[in-house]
């Protein structure tokens, strides 16, 4: 596999795994550490998940910019990962949340998020761009397509690694102080905390005794009154965030690493050149006639692919959102914290990215090689499968919305929760529809873009990523407020007519690539 690859691959592939591994860190607990951190609505901590997600995206075109301006992209790289650092740095600092100080330290953390994904805009996209480079030699041309499935995978690496740091640090630091971990808690301690003088007694008294039987199994002791179950929640959310903040400087020692990895092996890896100018060339008007037509086919075509890319990614990116929150609640974590069900997707792509190639290879190879446009499809029909699943399995059991589910098991009701196999089967099918869109969406762009405008198209396909992104509210949302079968048969939809549009447009994509 990494037979006759150019020497700078692995250098740039581990300076992007160490980066990735500190991102993914943070990803795994975000919405969760907003909820616990702030007590947060999930409503509330996933929109600013989802404005913080399509912001990396949309700041990679700012980041292009800067780059193709100042011709800098190795600087521009470093620059990046200096950024981030800060912003993780900020993210690291455990700092009580109290009701004083909620407004200021919470515009902090979307600061310190803003940072992150700005950074993430300057390294990423320029990164991918002096990759690209490496294979701009004739010697290595033909090895581009395998070239850039390495760096996938070693991105996915970082990606498989990384959920398992910030359950890990929160745990050990729970256990030091005589604490042990409990998904459903935080959310118990914020409504504790809250408890104002308009509650009548009654309310009080119930609340005190269902919380208090849960504190007991945390770590709490000698729990006599409202005020020392007060006290007792407020300790508990200290040390519960302060482990995640902790979890945190790895982020930070994983942007030092690839900072290091990059400066030491910047000097193999190739400059992005300004491109030279071109003799103006004379077309005829039937000659500019026809290059405008075709020009304007191209990018009906790439806006009709985009189209689709945005309810993918809409669909996909669940997995730190409302996927999170139901791994929390419905799915049994008494030995497997709910932020590491997010690696089993990096574990599959790594596992089947080979598979597929061979796949595709074969195919080609038997002369019944899959379009690009119909692998999209087939991509849209495999999410929708995932979330067929979901469906079916929410009708099965009955489970209602997230907010009815966690009251059941706040009041000591019996609840059936699900065995981990539903989080493997659902990433399982999502990630095989992920390596059928998302590596083939950017070869799709390579060929209908127009020439004159590769850049701006690639940044399109970024800006298609961003608005799914900036839909990934919608379904805490319905999570929340309906029966959750609801939540997964909106996903489903989304994917079969996304599918049925793709389909319906696969003969027209496919004389457009041509």
């Amino acid at each position: 596999m990494f037979k006759d690859q150019p020497k700078g691959l692995i250098p740039a592939a581990l300076s992007n795994m160490g980066e990735r591994f500190g991102y993914y860190i943070m990803n795994a607990v975000l919405v969760l550490f907003l909820c616990s951190k702030f007590g947060l609505s999930e409503e509330t901590s996933t929109i600013i998940y989802s404005c913080f997600y399509a912001g990396i995206y949309v700041l990679s075109l700012v980041g292009g910019l800067i780059a193709d301006k100042t011709q800098n992209y190795k600087g521009t790289i470093i620059w990046g990962l200096i950024v981030m650092t800060l912003g993780y740095v900020v993210l690291a600092v455990p700092i009580l949340a109290t009701a004083d100080n909620t407004v200021w330290l919470l515009t902090l953390t979307c600061a310190a998020l803003f940072l992150i994904a700005f950074g993430n805009g300057l390294f990423k996209g320029n990164l991918q761009a002096i990759v690209g480079q490496l294979y701009d030699n004739p010697r290595y041309a033909s090895k581009r397509d395998s070239g850039f499935q390495i760096f996938y995978v070693f991105i996915n690496i970082g990606g498989l690694i990384a959920p398992f740091v910030a359950p890990m640090l929160r745990s050990w630091w729970l256990g030091f102080n005589g604490m042990s971990y409990d998904a459903s808690f935080p959310e118990m301690a914020h409504q504790v905390l809250s408890v104002t003088d308009s509650m009548n007694m009654e309310n009080v008294n119930n609340l005190y005794t269902l919380v208090s039987a849960h504190a007991a199994t945390v770590g709490a002791s000698a729990i006599s009154s409202m005020q020392d179950l007060q006290a007792f929640c407020t300790s508990y959310l200290d040390v519960f965030n302060t482990g995640i903040h902790y979890s945190f400087i790895a982020s930070v020692a994983a942007m030092f690493i690839s900072l290091i990895i990059f400066l030491l092996t910047k000097k193999g890896l190739p400059t992005p050149a300004r491109k030279e100018k071109v003799e103006s060339v004379q077309y005829t008007p039937e000659e500019k006639k026809a290059m405008a037509k075709e020009i304007k086919q191209r990018l009906t075509a790439l806006f009709a692919v985009l189209g689709i890319a945005i309810f993918f990614w809409f669909s996909f990116h669940q997995n730190g959102t409302s996927m999170s929150l139901f791994a929390r609640d419905f799915v049994d974590t008494s030995s497997i914290a709910p932020e590491i069900w997010q690696a089993v997707n990096p574990f599959f792509v790594i596992v089947l990215t080979p598979i597929i190639m061979m796949l595709f290879s074969s195919l080609s190879r038997r002369g019944k090689e899959i379009s690009t446009p119909k692998k999209i499809a087939y991509g849209m029909g495999l999410a929708g499968v995932a979330y067929l699943f979901m469906t079916i399995y929410s009708l099965v059991m009955n489970y209602p919305s997230g907010t009815d589910f966690r009251a059941l098991i706040t009041a000591g009701e019996a609840v059936v929760k699900s065995g981990p196999w539903v989080l493997i089967l659902y990433y399982f099918f999502m990630t095989v529809a992920e390596l059928f869109i998302s590596p083939l969406g950017l070869s799709f762009v390579s060929k209908v873009a127009p020439k004159h405008l590769q850049g701006l198209c690639q940044g399109l396909w970024l800006g298609a990523t961003a608005v799914g992104n900036l839909l990934l509210w919608i379904g805490p949302l319905i999570y929340n407020s309906c029966p959750i079968w609801v939540a997964w048969a909106v996903f489903l939809s989304v994917c079969v007519v996304s599918m049925g549009v793709m389909f319906a447009m696969v003969g027209w994509l496919e004389k457009v690539t041509k």
